[in-house]
């Protein structure tokens, strides 16, 4: 097995030890937390929690992955070159707006639960894959585009089995940031009542219990750098 795959599966190893000895950890959550009367996350399994965040953020980022490429694709189109700027702007504003804005706005419609957040996350996520996109596609070298042309490949053929490839390495990069920045901000959704391990942070912020509060921003961040190690092993070799 390769080093890079052990120590990322060592890592995950021991992040979800962590999660399963976390409610037996009351003595040290109180000797840090004296003044909390509970200070130990029992309400809710963290096992139950980080199944709920990581599909609720990894949904997200499937769905700005797919919006994101698809915009990348059509700004370095010939024909669609003249839309970049629109493109890149409309992605650059659905980033612009903060996260919990977008949840506040949307509740009205969608109501409480995972749904506000999902299209938060999802908004969030699209411009680091079209940047990463369209970074790697117009990276492709130019003699490779014509000597393909030359053996008679078409269009889509030429995207499919040349540019994609050759750019995969560059596309990666911006899903990396995606991902990460999916698994971070999808604490914010327990706000909107949405499941995750950002629920521990609203309920100790409600109730003054800054243990909670660590608890769950740890187990958030530690994921957050675990799932970036663990989408760099799908880059290829250079």
């Amino acid at each position: 097995m390769p080093r890079r795959v052990l120590s990322v599966l060592l890592q995950a190893l021991a992040f979800l030890a962590a999660l399963a000895a976390a409610p037996h950890l009351g003595g040290l959550w109180g000797a840090l937390f004296p003044e909390v009367q509970r200070p130990v996350w029992e309400q809710r399994s963290w096992f139950a929690l980080l199944g709920s965040h990581l599909l609720l953020s990894l949904g997200a980022v499937a769905v700005a992955a797919t919006l994101g490429l698809a915009g990348g694709v059509l700004a370095t189109r010939p024909g669609g070159r003249r839309l970049r700027p629109l493109v890149d702007a409309v992605f650059s504003l659905a980033q612009a707006v903060p996260p919990i804005a977008v949840i506040a706005l949307a509740l009205p419609a969608l109501g409480f639960g995972a749904a506000p957040t999902l299209l938060a996350l999802v908004l969030y996520a699209c411009l680091p894959v079209l940047r990463g996109a369209v970074a790697g596609l117009d990276g492709v070298s130019p003699a490779v585009l014509d000597a393909a042309r030359g053996i008679g490949m078409g269009r889509w053929r030429m995207l499919a089995q040349i540019e994609l490839p050759l750019a995969l390495p560059v596309v990666l990069s911006g899903l990396r940031l995606a991902v990460v920045l999916s698994i971070a901000t999808a604490a914010v959704g327990a706000m909107a009542g949405a499941e995750c391990l950002g629920t521990p942070i609203v309920v100790g912020l409600a109730n003054n219990n800054g243990a909670y509060v660590l608890q769950g921003g740890l187990f958030t961040a530690w994921l957050a750098l675990l799932a970036d190690r663990a989408v760099r092993l799908l880059e290829p070799a250079r």
